[in-house]
This record gives structure tokens, sequence and C-alpha cells, in this order.
């Protein structure tokens, strides 16, 4: 294992980045965005799920150089065309014109297509109710998932995130997937050779496997059986159908090809000083409540912190992977 302060994780996958074809603004977003969700302790969106994007940005998947284009619609929405580019950086583009306009008129958002699947959705609701809002966001990509009955993918895992400011503490973010667990997590198995819990994945007759080679060749289940499937349904209307972003059906692979997946992204930001101007002090009294009745409150039992870690300790094989796209000498450091 080796260990990285926040520093030295974002100098790793900065440096992967620009190595792997990333323009400075891109691998700057990346970077930030992969080192949060490490240290958020999301790994699964992390350090694990940067070989993707440095694979992706290796073969033209990603472009690298893409700069978003944004509109004004109206004056509360923000549209974004990512350009094949990465996700992070149409939202990082938007995020202070999104603030403003959040501030002023109570709710403004956030609509992006065209770009690489969107990483750790609860990064973009969490930066958002750390200066104030209440935010609800939804994504999609290339199908990965089926419903109960079904045997091909028809959904990508259609996650969907939300976060709310606490008056003393890190915000609430609830980040979860529609199916049963993330894609990383069975290819993680199918590497080691382990077996998947029933309930997870089918193979590819529509059977359910316990076997995650058979699930790679198949596809991951829904969780919560048709209600879970009712919401993968319900975040690809938003994520795909009010952005223009392609359908999961149409998306092309984020781990071959050419092609960028031209994934959707909507962000919805809420300003609670129009509607209750002591949210954030009523929120953590009500937290405590639940907390002391038994509730778990996501984040909360990993400390005071919200999970946020001083520092990270990754494989050394995983950080030899990223090491191998960083370019030797001066331009591939910040």
């Amino acid at each position: 294992m080796k260990r990285f302060d926040r520093d030295g994780a974002f100098e790793l996958a900065y440096a992967a980045s620009r190595g792997a074809g990333a323009g400075e603004s891109a691998a700057r977003s990346l970077a930030q965005a992969t080192v949060s969700a490490e240290f958020d302790g999301k790994a699964s969106a992390g350090f694990q799920h940067l070989p993707d994007y440095l694979a992706a940005l290796a073969a033209g998947r990603i472009v690298g150089d893409a700069e978003p284009e944004l509109a004004c619609p109206t004056a509360a929405l923000i549209r974004s065309d990512a350009r094949g580019g990465i996700a992070q950086l149409g939202f990082d583009r938007a995020f202070d014109q999104l603030c403003r306009a959040c501030a002023v008129q109570g709710v403004a958002i956030f609509a992006q297509r065209n770009s690489f699947t969107t990483g750790e959705l609860g990064y973009y609701v969490r930066r958002l109710a750390e200066v104030g809002f209440v935010a609800l966001a939804a994504t999609n990509g290339p199908a990965l998932m089926t419903v109960p009955g079904g045997v091909a993918p028809v959904y990508c895992t259609n996650p969907i995130a939300f976060a709310a400011p606490v008056e003393h503490g890190p915000p609430l973010v609830i980040d979860q997937a529609t199916s049963a667990t993330a894609f990383v997590d069975v290819r993680k198995r199918a590497e080691r050779g382990e077996k998947l819990p029933l309930g997870w994945a089918v193979d590819a007759d529509g059977a359910e496997t316990t076997d995650a080679d058979a699930a790679m060749r198949g596809a991951l289940l829904t969780f919560g059986g048709a209600r879970g499937a009712n919401i993968a349904l319900m975040v690809e209307v938003l994520a795909a159908g009010l952005t223009g972003a392609n359908w999961s059906l149409d998306a092309p692979s984020f781990t071959s090809g050419a092609s960028p997946p031209g994934a959707g992204l909507l962000v919805i930001a809420m300003a609670p000083k129009w509607m209750a101007p002591d949210f954030a002090g009523r929120l953590e009294v009500q937290l405590a409540r639940l907390a002391d009745a038994g509730v778990h409150i996501p984040g909360r039992s990993k400390g005071d912190s919200g999970g946020r870690a001083a520092a990270i300790e990754l494989p050394s094989s995983l950080v030899e992977k990223i090491e191998a796209y960083r370019l030797p000498g001066p331009g591939g450091t910040v």
C-alpha cells in the first residue's frame, strides 16, 4: 500500500490525466473529483475508477481538450454540452453562475449532455450543499442493468444523489445507484475470482448468477425489484430525456471503442433561505433525533468529519497502473 495526503493524491491523478491526454482544465477537474470521492469514502468512484478515465482519454472515448458549451435560455437554467469531454469540467465552468442564479431565483438547474460518465454523483450535490443549497442530481450512461424478468441491459446504474446543508457539520449526502451494486464492484470481484451475492446480477441468459465473470457478460439487476426499476426509469427521464443526452440504450461503452458515451447529468439546486431560513439548524436537530432513534445517517457513522480522511492508502498495483500514464519530466506535473 502507498499513502497519500490530499496534495499528493491530487498530483497523482492530475499528472496521470495529463499524460493520458487531458487538457490542463480537464485534468484539474478530474483530479479534484477523484480526490474528493476517495477522501469522502467513495473509493469505487475515486482512484479505482480513475483508470477507466485514463484509458478512455488515451483511446479517444473522452475528448481531452473539449471545452463545454454553456447557454442560459432562462435565468434559472444553465445548459451544457460537454462536447465529448468529462462531466466534471462542465459543472465546474457553470458552478459559480449556478450558485448566483439559485441565490436570486430560489431554484436553478444545470442540464448537461454529451459527456463521459459523471463519476461520483454525490460530488456535485455535496459542493452545492457546502455553500448552503439543497441539491438533487440524476445521471445516466451506457446500459449495464436490466430489470426483473429482463435479459438485455436497458439502463445504466442510473444513480440519484441528494445533499443538504447542516448547521454545524458536513452536509447530509445521499448517493446511491438504482442497481443492486456498482459495476466496478462486480468487475473487481471478477478480477479476484470472488462470488457475488444472489440478486446482484444475471448472466447472458437472464438467470440470476453468483459468478462475477458471467455477470460481466450479462447485466446488473435493479435494487428492490420493480420499484428499483421504476426509479431507474425516472432517473433516465431526468438525466437523458430532459438534457437531450443519449438514452442508456443508445450510449456507447465507457470501457471500449472510440466514441464518448454521451451521458446526461441533471442537477437541481434549491435555496432554503426563501422557504425555511432556519433550515440548516432544523435539519441538524432532526438528524440528531433520528440518530438517537437508531436511524443510520449516511456518512455520520464515519465520524464528525463526514467520512473525510486526512490521508488515504492505495494498493501499489493501482498506483503503478495510474502512474504508467504519467508523462516524464515537468510536463506531467502541476
